[in-house]
């Protein structure tokens, strides 16, 4: 028994190049969750990643058992520190000991690129958690330099949309009034430090909040006449990339015009409740396959045409223990077993061969260390700015029919 599960384990993985259409994609970032009881073992996931042609893998925790895994395979990874930990990351002697034991110990042999610290904190207005995030970074940065690793790993934080005030037109894009002051505080940051802003963006929401007014195509990439920046006569024909430039604006008033952007998830679920318009596997399939051709053309934003998004696609697989709606559950552009759950449309020069181990293995239990991720990527964090994004949608898609 064990050695068929090793042999349809291997062929699903071989099989991938041929369900999913030949479309050459250079680069991939992927978000690698791991809410469920019923995920395949690491080992099983390096030939699946390396499948899809996925360069880039971002974790919510610093899970040695993947670190491990993807041991010298070439994929970079973004780790995480949880909101949780923030406050415990403000003393330089725990940031070291985290540092030493989660990175240091992996390196060089886990290419280890980027940590980043909390996910989506100042959208909880919890004061708790936004006095403890400048800190618990620099703490977390200040461990690097002293362990000689700070021109190899950079540090970061993740933020929603959510932080933006206004959105419309992007070239207007500016953040919350009562952000600012700790906002420019992880700008000089990361200006001091060479690293990147992270955001975490879903036009789902907007198509979501309001599906008889919000246009599809526009947030699904889908041909559409688009609409037009009155201030900078820019065209845009996606949700997506409005708000990105948004965000680039937002960062221009405040003095950081030059600072990159990179897009931590985004993503569009193949499932839903009832009230969940658009959650289906088509929508799906447009969303991430659309977004991926984007990428493989390795083009910029109308505002930041050269600019390299590093987007990570939200998320690698479905994960069954996520709270909230039935679409938490369903991002994943595989289910469990390794077979994809739509036709994606993506395949590479990289796809795997040959066996792959051990078979399809129990993952961690609900109380590993993988669980932490409830803590930095949740339902309810990744809600918060649905408000936000439907009105954004709205003003665009006045502008559209003007």
């Amino acid at each position: 028994m064990e050695l068929m599960r090793i042999f349809s384990y291997a062929s699903i993985i071989l099989s991938i190049s041929v369900y999913l259409l030949p479309i050459m994609v250079n680069s991939i970032g992927i978000n690698y969750g791991q809410i469920a009881d019923n995920l395949p073992s690491p080992e099983n996931v390096v030939p699946l990643v390396k499948s899809i042609g996925v360069t880039k893998v971002k974790l919510y925790d610093a899970d040695p058992r993947v670190l491990g895994a993807f041991a010298n395979s070439g994929v970079e990874f973004m780790i995480g520190l949880g909101n949780g930990d923030l406050e415990k990351m403000r003393d330089p002697n725990n940031a070291q000991d985290w540092v030493k034991q989660n990175v240091q110990a992996h390196l060089p042999d886990a290419k280890i690129t980027c940590i980043f610290v909390g996910n989506e904190v100042l959208t909880f207005n919890d004061t708790s958690l936004s006095d403890n995030l400048v800190p618990a970074m620099q703490s977390v940065h200040t461990a690097l330099v002293n362990l000689g690793l700070d021109k190899q790993v950079t540090v970061t934080t993740a933020h929603s949309l959510g932080i933006l005030q206004t959105s419309f037109p992007p070239s207007a894009g500016a953040f919350r009034e009562d952000l600012v002051d700790i906002l420019s505080q992880t700008l000089s940051f990361h200006q001091k430090t060479g690293s990147p802003f992270l955001i975490n963006a879903y036009p789902f929401f907007a198509y979501k909040g309001n599906p008889k007014q919000v246009s599809l195509d526009f947030v699904l990439f889908q041909p559409n006449q688009g609409v037009i920046d009155p201030a900078t006569n820019l065209h845009y024909d996606n949700m997506l990339y409005a708000q990105i430039d948004a965000v680039y604006s937002a960062l221009a008033s405040l003095g950081y015009k030059k600072l990159p952007v990179h897009i931590s998830e985004t993503g569009w679920p193949s499932k839903g409740d009832e009230d969940e318009a658009g959650a289906t596997p088509d929508n799906a399939k447009k969303y991430n396959g659309n977004l991926i051709k984007l990428m493989s053309q390795n083009a910029g934003t109308p505002l930041r045409p050269d600019s390299d998004l590093n987007i990570y696609v939200f998320a690698l697989f479905n994960e069954n223990m996520k709270p909230g709606p039935t679409s938490e559950r369903n991002y994943g552009l595989f289910k469990p077993d390794g077979t994809p759950a739509y036709a994606l449309g993506v395949t590479n020069n990289n796809t795997a061969s040959g066996s792959i181990g051990n078979g399809v293995t129990m993952p961690f239990s609900p109380t590993s260390s993988s669980t932490g991720y409830l803590s930095i990527s949740s339902a309810t964090g990744r809600r918060k700015f649905v408000g936000h994004a439907l009105m954004m949608a709205s003003l665009l898609l006045i502008k559209t029919l003007v």
